[in-house]
């Protein structure tokens, strides 16, 4: 919908802290422990290999998401925070 209104739209940026899954998602690879991985999941692989999305590797310990996931302590948090942009106003 967006690129029918003019916004010209780059890949999708996905961070993960998981090396195995991002090799799996990037790489047609086929190994004992993902052989029975159902066809339908593959539709990430498919939007890697077109474009559309683009995989990369963060840290676990400055991984955004973990704001989302996990109980924080306030120094974590904040930094965190700092790196999604969000700010805390009072009013």
């Amino acid at each position: 919908m967006l690129k029918e209104l003019g916004y010209n739209l780059g890949p999708i940026l996905l961070a993960g802290d998981n090396q195995g899954s991002i090799f799996m998602s990037c790489n047609l690879v086929q190994e004992i422990h993902s052989k029975y991985i159902d066809i339908c999941y593959y539709y990430m692989r498919d939007c890697i290999n077109k474009g559309k999305v683009k995989v990369f590797f963060t840290e676990g310990n400055s991984n955004p998401a973990d704001m989302f996931t996990k109980n924080l302590g306030h120094t974590k948090f904040s930094m965190l925070r700092k790196t999604l942009g969000l700010e805390f106003y009072s009013a």
